[in-house]
């Protein structure tokens, strides 16, 4: 790979994130759906600086959560702007427009560190600060920043090697950790939650590592408390189960080989992320579960690779399991996401979209299938789609050019795409010269439930401002429905999620 240089999207995450309060936000563009209500979250590591020391690891920055509340009272006591004469337009009935906030999740190690302005734990990519017998102990912080889940009285900011923090979901107040009534210490839980829309049952799942690593599952009820618990112990030491797939009956890992050196984590001289090792010859573990006992069906043997990202899992009518990835050869996307940090990609890490087939009965793996030779990742579904065949996936992609991803690979996402499976096309929104979306989220509309919308937050790096942009999911290639202006930047995020207000 060549030398690296500095790209327009560095510049978002060179600042610690500005939180700010309750705020109408003024449009810049086009107009909001009226069937558009509800509030779009997203999180992701806002902080990666104290006391002019620098995280070792995107992944070991603060949690900030984004709430841009659509079309919907909300509460005034905190709001400001929305009296203001310069809205560029902007209904002045607050139950129309929208009205965003940015929190940090206050977690106590952050609350710890902010008392006395300077880094006290060691994460994933750094080991902590101070004297040898400190990085013995291997103090952590639980940072929230990585997904949330929005449930009827709390939104859950999600961590995956630890229990979620709970925060109020309109003004992101953090209240404190919370074990979702059966949660211990020793039991994390997911980013990556999912729920079964026809039951509103949540399945999740926690990894706790260690010789033999031990995968916990959860269910839930609609509320978030964990009703059914189970466990299953790993052949090795398994370091990373980021997200899994509901599939009919079924519930289905992928276990890349990614293993911890426990002996070199338990001397404490080595950050985490440099203790994991890729040992492609074990091959892929693939785990399917009965969704109603959480008890193991099959265990079954894969060619290597890794994935972050589940798109869908479905059933078909010969009992054949099918699950969409964002999936890479190895797993030098670990090495890529500690450089996006620091601001300069030196790492080429692919990944493309594919199907895996396997037989849950027979325990046959079946064939791993590129089904899209783009570079790609963060694939979602409308929630209508999931667990059956999916006939479109949104993600984010590289923008379109006469360039391969080899000769682009500094560059991070500055497209979004709705993939058709089943016509093999592709839907391009290129957002443009130094502009970078988030994960585009698909919401259906209040009313009319054919059609959706795409939403989606960018770092404008030309202008060094952070927008929400709204696209009509069927012509994504076509003009913003709508573009607002937020009061901060808004880092580069990972996840997020929609909760419709009918």
């Amino acid at each position: 790979m060549q030398t690296a240089t500095k790209k327009a999207w560095a510049k978002a995450l060179s600042q610690n994130a500005k939180e700010f309060p309750l705020t109408q936000l003024s449009v810049i563009s086009g107009k909001i759906p009226s069937g558009l209500r509800g509030t779009l979250y997203r999180n992701g590591p806002g902080r990666l600086e104290r006391g002019g020391i620098k995280v070792g690891h995107w992944f070991d920055g603060d949690g900030a959560i984004l709430a841009v509340h659509f079309n919907h009272q909300v509460n005034q006591d905190n709001t400001q702007g929305h009296n203001q004469d310069n809205t560029q337009g902007h209904n002045q009935d607050n139950t129309q427009g929208a009205i965003a906030t940015y929190r940090y999740v206050k977690s106590a190690g952050y609350e710890k560190e902010e008392a006395v302005g300077k880094l006290l734990y060691g994460n994933y990519g750094m080991t902590a600060p101070g004297p040898i017998w400190n990085q013995w102990l291997r103090p952590f912080k639980n940072t929230g920043n990585t997904s949330v889940l929005a449930l009827p009285d709390k939104l859950l900011a999600l961590w995956e090697a630890g229990n979620p923090h709970s925060l109020n979901l309109e003004t992101l107040e953090t209240i404190g950790l919370d074990n979702l009534n059966s949660l211990n210490k020793a039991m994390p839980y997911s980013a990556h939650p999912k729920v079964d829309f026809s039951t509103q049952n949540i399945f999740s799942f926690g990894l706790e590592i260690g010789p033999n690593s031990t995968l916990h599952l959860y269910r839930s009820d609609f509320t978030g408390r964990i009703v059914q618990k189970a466990k299953h112990k790993l052949q090795s030491n398994i370091a990373f189960i980021h997200d899994f797939t509901l599939a009919g009956k079924y519930i289905v890992f992928f276990v890349s080989p990614i293993k911890i050196d426990l002996s070199s984590v338990l001397i404490g001289l080595k950050p985490f992320y440099q203790n994991v090792q890729w040992s492609p010859k074990e091959g892929t573990q693939i785990l399917v579960f009965d969704r109603e006992s959480l008890s193991l069906v099959s265990r079954i043997e894969a060619e290597s690779w890794y994935q972050w990202h589940f798109a869908n899992g479905y059933v078909d009518d010969n009992g054949i399991i099918l699950v969409d990835i964002a999936a890479y050869q190895d797993f030098q996307t670990n090495q890529l996401l500690k450089e996006v940090a620091e601001g300069e990609i030196k790492t080429g890490a692919k990944s493309t979209l594919c199907q895996i087939k396997i037989n849950p009965q027979t325990g046959k793996f079946l064939g791993k299938e590129e089904i899209l030779d783009k570079h790609c990742e963060f694939p979602v579904i409308p929630q209508k789609q999931a667990n059956k065949p999916s006939s479109d996936t949104y993600l984010n992609i590289q923008r379109p050019g006469n360039y391969s991803y080899q000769e682009n690979y500094q560059e991070i996402f500055g497209a979004i795409a709705r993939y058709n499976q089943h016509q093999d096309t592709l839907v391009v929104a290129d957002c443009g010269q130094n502009c970078y979306p988030s994960e585009p989220i698909y919401v259906e509309d209040c009313d009319n439930q054919n059609q959706g919308w795409v939403l989606t937050v960018v770092y404008n790096g030309n202008q060094d401002c952070s927008e929400v942009w709204i696209f009509d999911a069927d012509q994504l290639d076509e003009e913003t429905v709508c573009k607002l202006a937020l009061p901060s930047v808004i880092p580069l995020s990972f996840h997020g999620t929609w909760r419709s207000i009918h």
